[in-house]
């Protein structure tokens, strides 16, 4: 069986469970992983023979997927940018929406060494580790309330950011250890968001596997976690230091409302590459 022949047979087999263009993307990864390739390397390869070890490997994966748990968890892995991160059922799959919430720290703080920044709720890490790339000098904190995700954010750090400092903290009961008030850069959240009643609208994929703790909220409370993280930002943020969250969709004014009523200065709700409000930020005045 060749790469291209192997790679249309599991998209053929995975297409009574997945769409058709769902079914090729996933194996299109699922056949670059066995076969230890990048797509360029998958295309110029497309006649070479798949070795009996990558056959012999497919149908327990296969199994998995036709049982709807996540590609990304199948294979232990999730793109980020330019990373390839560790994940397990202990963390949010990373998302391009929070790719684009790196961009908008990045674009804004560019060019200021030895910044202090927080990373509450961090997960996989896919935050703190790309901020700490990507910024001078940069200090990072990241913190969750899951020592399991922790672990996990440990090892894809331990591999492209060593220097991130990691703290289980419940953050609507405590503060981070060491962290003074008034000394942080910025503080960036990607917390749960998504309200109880939505979960209707919720694939199986996510529902089944992704941690609950990390998506969903009570629909009579829904921007709990954005209160606490507003009030963090005025205790722990420097004056002109910037607070940037991601979103629900349809909470956008909502959440803007909550910084602008508590004082924050240059409060924008911005929009996804999908024109879709996704992003809250604001500065502390």
């Amino acid at each position: 069986m060749t790469v291209r022949e192997f790679t249309t047979a599991l998209a053929n087999a995975l297409q009574p469970t997945y769409p058709e263009r769902e079914a090729q993307a996933i194996a299109t990864l699922v056949v670059e992983y066995l076969l230890d390739m990048d797509s360029l390397q998958r295309m110029m390869d497309a006649q070479e023979t798949v070795p009996p070890e990558a056959l012999a490997a497919l149908p327990a994966l296969q199994e998995r997927l036709l049982a709807h748990e996540p590609v990304q968890y199948v294979l232990g892995q999730a793109f980020f940018g330019e990373m390839t991160l560790e994940v397990t059922p202990a963390t949010l799959i990373p998302r391009p929406e929070t790719e684009e919430l790196v961009r908008v720290i990045t674009l804004e703080q560019q060019g200021r060494p030895g910044l202090h920044v927080l990373d509450v709720g961090t997960g996989s890490g896919c935050l703190a580790i790309a901020l700490a790339d990507a910024l001078p000098q940069v200090d990072v904190l990241a913190v969750d309330i899951s020592e399991a995700a922790l672990a996990v954010a440990r090892r894809n750090a331990a591999r492209y950011a060593p220097t991130v400092v990691f703290q289980q903290v419940d953050i609507l009961q405590s503060l981070p250890a060491g962290v003074a008030p008034g000394t942080l850069d910025v503080l960036v959240s990607n917390p749960p968001y998504v309200r109880e009643s939505e979960r209707p609208l919720m694939r199986d994929n996510v529902l089944a596997w992704e941690p609950a703790t990390a998506l969903f909220v009570p629909d009579d409370d829904p921007l709990l976690f954005y209160r606490r993280l507003r009030d963090l930002g005025h205790e722990l943020l420097r004056p002109g230091g910037g607070l940037y969250l991601e979103i629900n969709e349809a909470l956008g004014p909502d959440t803007a409302a909550l910084l602008i009523e508590h004082g924050y200065a240059d409060v924008r709700v911005l929009a996804d590459m999908f024109g879709k409000p996704r992003i809250v930020r604001g500065t502390r005045a």
